[in-house]
This record gives C-alpha cells, sequence and structure tokens, in this order.
C-alpha cells in the first residue's frame, strides 16, 4: 500500500490518446514515411493506453497514417480487452480469428508502397509475413526514425515522472536507516523494492545493489556477497508509479573511507554536475555526456568511465534520447532523461551518482533531490 499522501492522478484520455496518434502520423509523414506500426509493448501503451494481458504470436498491430483513422488490428478473443482501452474511442477495431491470415487483413491498411516505421520489439515474423503480402514496402526501426515520438513530456506526464523521482528518493531516505555490514547485497535489494512499493511504485525494473568489487560492475545484480565495512555500495534502483518512470543511483559507504575513495566519489560528484549544467533548450544530447566526461578524464579517470552518460525515462526506465557522444540531437522543453556518470575502479570499487533531469525553458530541473555527498552507513 502506498503511503503518499499525493492523489493520484488523473487518468489519461481518449483525447489525450488521440493526440498522440495524430502527432506520430504526422511525425512520420514528415520523416518521409508511409506509416508507423506499432506492436504490444510500451509504444502501444503510450499511443493507445491498450496493454494485452499476454503477449503471444497472434498478430496485434495498430496501424497510424496521416489524414487517416487510427485502426488497430487485434485477435478476435482479445478484441474485449481492447475495447476497454483508455483509447480505443480515438481508433478503429479490427478483428481477426485464428482461420484467418492475419496479414490479408492488415495488408490492406497499409497499401501496397512505402516505408513504415516499426516498433523496436517487432517480431520478425509479423514484418516477414507482411512484406511477402506486400512486397513493395519496407520497415525501419521507430527509434532510428521517429526518436522524438515519446520524447518531450506534456504536463500531466511531467507530473508522473516528478511523483515517481519523489517516491524514489523517499525510498533512498529510508534505506540509509537500514543495516548494511554482515547483510548480503540481496537482502538490501530486497528492502529497496519493498520500500518502492510501500512509496507508490506499481512495478520494480531493478535494485542494483553493488558492494566493494561488485561495484565496479555497473549493471551487477545483486547477489550473496556479504557486505562489510570498508564497502562501498552503489544503490541504482527504480520503476514505474502512475505508468512512468523513476531511476536513482546514489553510492554509499559502510564506515569512513579512505582518503582515495572521497576523492573518486567528489570526481563523479562533480562530473553530474557538469552534466546537469550542461543541460539547456538547443544543446545537443552529446554536450551533456561530454560535460560530465571532461570532469573525470581530466582527473584521470577517462578510461573508468564505461557507459553513456544518461538515457530517457518515461513509460520505460530506458528510452531515446541517449546522452552519449554522437548523439546531436537538439534538447527541447520537456525531454527527461538520466544523467549518471560513474568511475569503475575493476576489483575494487565503483561510483555512481545518478538523477532524472527534465529540460526547461532555460536549462533543467531535476526530479531527485536526495543529497548526492557521499552518505555513510553502518
Amino acid at each position: 500500500m502506498s503511503t503518499s499522501t499525493t492523489p493520484p492522478p488523473a487518468p489519461f484520455t481518449a483525447d489525450d490518446y488521440r493526440a498522440r496518434m495524430a502527432r506520430a502520423a504526422e511525425s512520420a509523414a514528415e520523416a518521409g514515411l508511409a506509416g508507423v506500426l506499432v506492436v504490444p509493448g510500451p509504444d502501444l501503451v503510450y499511443l493507445t493506453g491498450y496493454q494485452p494481458t499476454a503477449i503471444t504470436e497472434r498478430l496485434t498491430l495498430l496501424v497510424l497514417a496521416a489524414g487517416r483513422e487510427p485502426v488497430l488490428v487485434v485477435p478476435k478473443l482479445e478484441a474485449p480487452d481492447a475495447e476497454r482501452a483508455a483509447g480505443a474511442a480515438a481508433l478503429t477495431l479490427r478483428d481477426w480469428t485464428d482461420s484467418v491470415d492475419p496479414y490479408a487483413v492488415t495488408a490492406p491498411l497499409l497499401g501496397e508502397r512505402g516505408r513504415f516505421g516499426v516498433s523496436d520489439n517487432a517480431w520478425a515474423m509479423h514484418l516477414l509475413g507482411l512484406q511477402q503480402r506486400l512486397p513493395g514496402t519496407s520497415y525501419t526501426a521507430l527509434t532510428q526514425a521517429l526518436p522524438m515520438l515519446r520524447a518531450v513530456k506534456d504536463a500531466a506526464e511531467l507530473a508522473r515522472l516528478e511523483a515517481a523521482g519523489e517516491a524514489a528518493d523517499r525510498a533512498y531516505g529510508e534505506i540509509l536507516k537500514v543495516r548494511f555490514a554482515g547483510r548480503r547485497e540481496t537482502d538490501v535489494a530486497a528492502d529497496l523494492a519493498a520500500l518502492l512499493l510501500e512509496f507508490g511504485h506499481s512495478q520494480v525494473d531493478f535494485t542494483v545493489v553493488g558492494s566493494g568489487p561488485n561495484g565496479a560492475n555497473p549493471h551487477h545484480e545483486a547477489g550473496e556477497r556479504t557486505i562489510g565495512r570498508g564497502d562501498m555500495v552503489v544503490l541504482d534502483f527504480g520503476g514505474l508509479k502512475h505508468g512512468y518512470g523513476s531511476d536513482t543511483t546514489r553510492t554509499v559507504h559502510v564506515g569512513e573511507p579512505t582518503a582515495e575513495e572521497r576523492h573518486v566519489h567528489d570526481v563523479v560528484r562533480a562530473a553530474q554536475r557538469a552534466g546537469f549544467d550542461a543541460v539547456r533548450p538547443g544543446a545537443a544530447c552529446q554536450d551533456v555526456d561530454r560535460a560530465a566526461r571532461a570532469v573525470i578524464e581530466e582527473a584521470g579517470y577517462g578510461e573508468y568511465f564505461i557507459h553513456r552518460t544518461g538515457h530517457g525515462i518515461g513509460v520505460t526506465t530506458h528510452e531515446p534520447p541517449y546522452m552519449i557522444e554522437g548523439e546531436e540531437l537538439p534538447l527541447v522543453p520537456g525531454m527527461c532523461f538520466s544523467i549518471e556518470p560513474g568511475i569503475y575502479l575493476p576489483g575494487r570499487f565503483g561510483v555512481r551518482i545518478e538523477d532524472i533531469v527534465t529540460v526547461t525553458g532555460d536549462g533543467g530541473r531535476s526530479f531527485n533531490a536526495t543529497a548526492r555527498e557521499m552518505a555513510l552507513v553502518e
């Protein structure tokens, strides 16, 4: 049960989903695409509010094209669930039975020629089935064709992300009160997961607890290692609240740290701040990465910063845009992403600090407010 005193946000309406689908279709036309094809997954949830209870081999496909009514092709046995989706009133449902070729049902909605943007998680068998029916068509991943599809959040989405960030902050505040020394990483990870649920998350996506040398693996899964005094511990956790993501990282120390450990933590904290200071409308995504990375490189730890500086967040905890060298996509108000530089010393320890940030009219705003200084735990 959530202990939050904030009332849940109003649900998205059919009009909200109608506007999203129209924007997607218009963006596709501007990009030279004949339309957008969306399979079950985060894109379908974002555009229609529909999430099948189970994803099977049966074809479910949303077809969007500028100037045409959105159509959702669904198996007949799943049509009742689709009809109850929040966005169902903004589209036409077309069902098919197991005795019918679903690609024959879908082909007339696409036309004989054209290039379509397709959800990244589309099954190959479905694309190949469509292409066999329509050899004049071709397909490209939505991440490449329409990277901004879900990138810019409106006020209602920003409020959900802010609530998720606040809940993650509360979880961090509580985890500092538990005992670390003498307990397994999995024990602390379980505490974190329970706290995220307590503070209103409906889904926990990850609880990374990397102690001592395990912290040098950025995506270490909590294991059976017993945390000891003198360990640096990387805590990276997040999930979904009200359908939108949280993702934050703080690095704590069990007992008093060494001078070197403090220094490395200070370098990462300065890098994280530099990345945040680089956020402004018109700056390129890579500028955020460059600003954070420059601090770490200048301190002599460049080879130990082994991942991008950040990733987008929304209806999933990882999505475009990405804060990485070579990504020249400009930042615009409403974009939301992580800033999470780190230093990873193999066999010794790691440090990462992460906030979720949104672009404002004149800079950035963080959805995480917990202290970035190293916390000492017992």
